[in-house]
């Protein structure tokens, strides 16, 4: 089954943890966007993207409201899982079902109601250009590692439930390659919101929501000044991300050097 078609999700204001009103007017996010939410350890991160997932109508502690294409979603979008256009990815995301990966993908595209089940291979093969640790068919869900799991829950995200509304939730790890999930994102048309600590992903994103106190501080967009700085620190996480793999594969560190 189809995913609705959504061109825009707009927040309208809620309150700061004190009561005060947040003092944006709205923040309208389109398909395509990339949109970073930054901010201190319990400033408010978290909830902002939980209220767009449950599509929030004053109805959450933030008191915050979710449009879709500018009106209230309709309750069947709110409700059906096979027509919710949203995936909601966190960083302690486990799967409890002693299930193969296979298996799992199956699962989902049954529950979805996609008569293409050749989208799980697709999905896999996905997966693995998110992470070094190459992932297969007949691997239990419960034997993968964090950077496995959140790589194809990622790809299953784009490939099985095209969701156009993609939530992440601090999900850089040490077995994602970043640049590789940003650039799927993208040439699929993704509207992608991330919670980060990360400041390679903060810089590649579109918008920087800024937190603090339970409310939206500020929201910043780059105007160029951060170019050399992002491309020095891509350059520094390519090394770095490079290092990490040759450890995995048992190699000994010799001739590279990392930026200087």
């Amino acid at each position: 089954m189809e995913p609705f078609a959504i061109t825009t999700i707009t927040v309208l204001p809620g309150r700061a943890k004190d009561g005060t009103i947040e003092s944006f007017k709205e923040i309208t996010i389109h398909a395509g966007d990339m949109v970073s939410i930054v901010g201190p350890t319990g400033s408010g991160k978290t909830a902002f993207i939980n209220d767009i997932e449950v599509f929030a109508c004053e109805d959450t502690v933030t008191r915050r409201t979710i449009l879709v294409n500018g009106e209230v979603p309709p309750d069947e979008m709110v409700r059906d899982p096979a027509r919710k256009p949203i995936a909601l990815i966190t960083q302690n995301t486990k799967c409890l079902a002693d299930l193969t990966v296979q298996e799992f993908l199956e699962m989902h595209v049954k529950a979805r109601r996609i008569p293409d089940e050749s989208r799980t291979a697709g999905t896999i093969t996905l997966a693995n250009e998110f992470t070094g640790e190459k992932i297969t068919a007949q691997m239990r869900m419960t034997s993968l590692s964090g950077g496995q799991t959140r790589s194809l829950l990622i790809a299953d995200a784009i490939f099985i439930s095209s969701a156009p509304i993609i939530l992440l939730d601090e999900v850089e790890s040490g077995g994602i390659f970043k640049e590789n999930v940003i650039a799927s994102l993208k040439s699929n048309n993704k509207a992608v919101l991330f919670v980060t600590h990360d400041p390679l992903l903060a810089l590649l994103s579109d918008r920087r929501i800024v937190m603090r106190n339970g409310a939206v501080e500020t929201i910043l967009t780059p105007d160029g000044r951060e170019k050399k700085i992002l491309a020095r620190i891509s350059e520094m996480d390519g090394f770095f991300s490079r290092m990490r793999e040759k450890i995995r594969a048992g190699e000994l560190l010799d001739g590279e050097v990392p930026p200087s």
